[in-house]
């Protein structure tokens, strides 16, 4: 059996390679820079994916493996639990041309000789939506209450333009809060260019279809991010997984309108979010707030609109969450206050590119008027943070925080370019051997989380 495997996978690389007029990795590239890894891959979906599969075949086996490690730990469900979900009500909801291109990414792992299959890699896709919302669901079903606040409160970002920027038009930024044991792995920049739909650029993780923690910039002048609706509860199996929504949502919007209907139809409630939207066609922006049963919309073309996992809502609050607006000290609340003041107030027609970086690495405490290393701060430090996260269940000195960030303006995006620095965006580094000397406690995660280095900001550009 494993001869017959070796025959299939040699057949596959070779039918790709010699069977085709093209090569499939002719059109493909990749490069290391600043922390990142930069793929351009273009053609079929069948194609992408194999691009894809292959050149970051080393990256995807090493972040499954350490994704799965956490989900195991954290979670006390293994990897076949997330492969059999995949099974049972993700794969068939997942469009052709994406199941394509997953399948793929399964071949150009096979001829790296990476055993993995279409279920690891939706599985994967969706970690998201099944660690936090689809494992919480299953808990309330069999004791009601014991699933809440699973939801994560990872990211900050906001999006302005009008008054608001410095030239008028829009400028739009993230930063991604996650565990650093995958977190350190959000480090690629993919340059997309499929044959139908748009060009689009994002951030993601080896073995992504979507960009996950969501900074999307496309072609057509379509601007995409999000911050997590923390403290939420729901999740609808039989509706479209939101990692193919968020995926078809960048590659066939041409407007603000096309994103919340690609977002709308079909929800999941999986990674509830806030979607910040711009349109450089129009200078308009929104922000959709996306529940399960319940969304608003907010849309402007004078605006800042600003996220850091707080819903906004009343009767989504009310309905799908048991989150309190009322608690200053929270991570999200705290993070809103220090986000207002910069974005709203204290930049207003000043935002650009270099004052978004400067937002992304911002350390004040708002709660405290003083600059901090916490779970307040906008880049968050919750290694350093004795409080922890019970907002949304993370642990005093848990090794998260903001892993990387980004930020572009119009005129960037219409050039199909962002800057983007991995790791802390204010410069300090993360190092394991300091860390867990003074938390042996997270010594299980030293099998794969690493050093965390903070690079210099780097601007990337698609081909």
């Amino acid at each position: 059996m494993k001869f017959l495997s070796i025959i299939i996978i040699f057949f596959s690389a070779l039918f790709f390679s010699c069977g085709h007029a093209d090569d499939p990795l002719a059109k493909a590239s990749r490069e290391n820079k600043n922390g990142w890894i930069y793929v351009h891959l273009e053609g079929s979906p069948q194609t992408i994916g194999y691009q894809h599969g292959y050149l970051l075949a080393d990256e995807i086996d090493t972040t499954i493996q350490a994704v799965g490690y956490w989900l195991q730990h954290e979670t006390h469900h293994d990897w076949q639990f997330y492969r059999d979900a995949a099974k049972s009500f993700l794969w068939d909801k997942v469009d052709r041309e994406y199941k394509d291109e997953i399948n793929g990414i399964v071949d150009g792992l096979h001829a790296k000789n990476k055993n993995y299959d279409s279920l690891d890699i939706t599985a994967y896709n969706a970690l998201e939506e099944l660690a936090f919302y689809y494992v919480p669901e299953l808990m309330n079903a069999a004791k009601p209450g014991s699933g809440n606040n699973k939801a994560p409160g990872n990211c900050s970002a906001f999006i302005a333009t009008g008054s608001y920027t410095k030239d008028g038009k829009i400028v739009i930024a993230h930063n991604n809060w996650t565990e650093y044991i995958w977190g350190q792995h959000w480090n690629v920049i993919a340059d997309i260019v499929p044959a139908s739909g748009n060009h689009i650029m994002m951030d993601c993780m080896p073995g992504f279809i979507h960009s996950g923690d969501d900074f999307v910039i496309t072609a057509n002048g379509i601007l995409i991010t999000e911050t997590t609706i923390t403290q939420f509860v729901g999740f609808d199996s039989t509706a479209i997984p939101e990692f193919v929504r968020a995926r078809k949502a960048s590659q066939y919007s041409n407007s603000i309108d096309d994103v919340i209907k690609t977002f709308t139809t079909g929800n999941n409630g999986g990674y509830a979010n806030d979607w910040l939207i711009g349109d450089t066609k129009t200078n308009e922006v929104a922000k959709l707030e996306l529940g399960l049963k319940y969304s608003r919309v907010w849309r402007s073309k004078d605006t800042a609109m600003i996220g850091s996992n707080f819903p906004s809502d009343p009767t989504l609050i009310e309905k799908e969450t048991t989150f309190n607006i009322k608690d200053s000290t929270t991570s999200p609340n705290a993070r809103k206050l220090r986000m207002e003041q910069l974005v709203i107030v204290d930049l207003k027609g000043k935002l650009d590119v270099e004052s978004g970086k400067v937002v992304e690495a911002d350390h004040k405490d708002a709660t405290q008027n003083k600059n901090a290393n916490n779970r307040c701060v906008i880049c968050g430090h919750i290694e350093e943070d004795p409080l922890g996260c019970p907002e949304w269940d993370c642990k005093p000195f848990d090794p998260m925080g903001a892993v990387q960030g980004k930020v572009t303006n119009a005129d960037l995006a219409a050039k199909m370019q962002f800057w983007a620095h991995m790791g802390h965006p204010c410069g300090e580094s993360f190092i394991v051997d300091k860390f867990y000397k003074l938390h042996p406690e997270y010594e299980w995660q030293s099998k794969y989380l690493k050093n965390m280095i903070s690079y210099p900001w780097t601007l990337f550009s698609a081909k």
